[in-house]
């Protein structure tokens, strides 16, 4: 059964279930008919019985000719106290009665049984009276010849229109598997076909072509990343092997230290891109995986601000207020500071930080008094390897997964970013957390 189809262990469950059933109710429709004959004849026969015993009780004797208003298959006897039979009914024809209550028994003569009931006389005597059970017998045979024949029918016809009504539900199921069978990684456009029908089999459908959906999203930004991630490291490889070939093809071409500088610089600028797809790895697998613990976020933003401060670029801390949330100490920092960091690579000369609550959210903002993001780009620009400032050399520029680790990490902690202008003139990155403390 495990390895039958699923339209065969449903017609198999159904055709059993339904024979079961029906064969259960067709024994107790015979039994109950023949039950209810059967009463109906004893209780005629104890009214006969009743009726003679009163009669003889009075002083008299039925006579075999007064018994025309009995029913044919109705016959009787009087006996008494010794078991003589003092009366009976002509259709005895000289026969006796069994005189044992409720005993089925075969007359003389008789073809089918009959049903005995006796009745005591004031006397000692005993009436006995006996009821065919042709009648009885007749028609339970004619109830169960019909339903002997026609349950197997029926169990037939049950079998064969759950195989046709199950097939037929089930075809859009084999279309689907088709159809799946032929997507690979290279197809993932491709979709399952989707029934009319609004049941379990078109949400299934439906939910297929959601989910071949989000990994043919998933898959071009795989593509998209891995290309870019590539062009990004491209750009630090070449000045290595460029410094090295310098090197090695004329030794004195370059000044001392120079090589090893090249190096370290490039190294560092590789290492850093490295770190930043790790990060941003980590912050797209979902929801913050580790324990969260409250953060103190005023604490990450002064510990930033004193970093760049010492480059000599003024900072406005005048707005940093209490603010606690509960998230990833490591993840946060890397946050505020992408932020800084972000603010700092294009302001001007100052920047300004706050950090606010309001109610069960953590305002967090950066300005700049830089250039500023426009409008039609403040969304692109949280994309991954998507810089506004591409005529600048890349070595002043960054890696372009910075503000797209931000936007990863605050919709990991259940929060969100944007950016808009600022009052310095330039952007305005504003950080919305749930704070969660206690």
């Amino acid at each position: 059964m495990r390895r039958s189809s699923v339209r065969t262990r449903t017609t198999l469950a159904a055709t059993v279930v339904v024979g079961v059933a029906l064969l259960i109710a067709a024994v107790a429709l015979v039994l109950t008919v023949r039950s209810s004959l059967h009463g109906a004849a004893e209780s005629t026969a104890e009214q006969q019985a009743a009726a003679i015993a009163g009669q003889v009780d009075d002083g008299g004797l039925p006579a075999p000719g007064e018994a025309d208003d009995e029913p044919d298959d109705v016959v009787w006897q009087v006996t008494d106290a010794e078991g003589r039979v003092l009366a009976a009914s002509a259709s005895l024809n000289g026969g006796a009665i069994p005189t044992e209550d409720g005993e089925r028994a075969r007359l003389s003569g008789g073809e089918h049984p009959y049903l005995v009931v006796t009745e005591d006389t004031a006397e000692g005597g005993e009436v006995a009276v006996a009821v065919s059970l042709e009648d009885v017998d007749e028609t339970t045979a004619a109830l169960a010849l019909p339903l002997l024949l026609g349950l197997p029918v029926l169990v037939l016809v049950v079998g064969a229109t759950t195989w046709l009504v199950v097939g037929r539900a089930l075809r859009p199921v084999e279309r689907i598997r088709t159809e799946v069978e032929r997507i690979s990684g290279s197809s993932l456009d491709r979709r399952v076909p989707e029934p009319a029908a609004r049941d379990e089999v078109g949400r299934l459908a439906r939910t297929m072509n959601a989910m071949l959906g989000r990994l043919q999203d998933a898959s071009e930004r795989q593509g998209q990343f891995v290309g870019d991630a590539s062009h990004e490291l491209r750009s630090p490889l070449a000045s290595l092997r460029q410094a090295a070939e310098v090197a090695h093809a004329h030794p004195h071409a370059l000044p001392e230290g120079e090589l090893a500088e090249t190096v370290l610089v490039e190294s560092e600028r590789m290492q850093s891109l490295v770190d930043q797809l790790l990060a941003l790895t980590r912050a797209g697998e979902g929801p913050v995986r580790t324990p969260r613990t409250e953060v103190d976020v005023d604490d990450l933003v002064l510990a930033e601000v004193r970093r760049v401060a010492r480059s000599g670029l003024a900072t406005d801390t005048t707005g940093v207020g209490p603010g606690r949330v509960l998230g990833d100490p490591l993840a946060l920092g890397r946050v505020v500071r992408n932020l800084v960091d972000n603010a700092a690579r294009h302001a001007a000369a100052r920047i300004a930080v706050s950090v606010a609550q309001h109610g069960e959210t953590v305002v967090l903002a950066v300005d700049d008094d830089g250039p500023g993001v426009p409008t039609a780009d403040r969304e692109r620009v949280f994309e991954r390897f998507v810089r506004l400032d591409e005529a600048r050399a890349r070595d002043a520029g960054g890696s372009g997964l910075g503000l797209a680790i931000v936007r990863a990490v605050v919709a990991g902690h259940g929060g969100s970013v944007a950016v808009e202008s600022g009052a310095l003139g330039g952007a305005r990155f504003v950080v919305r957390l749930p704070s969660g403390a206690s």
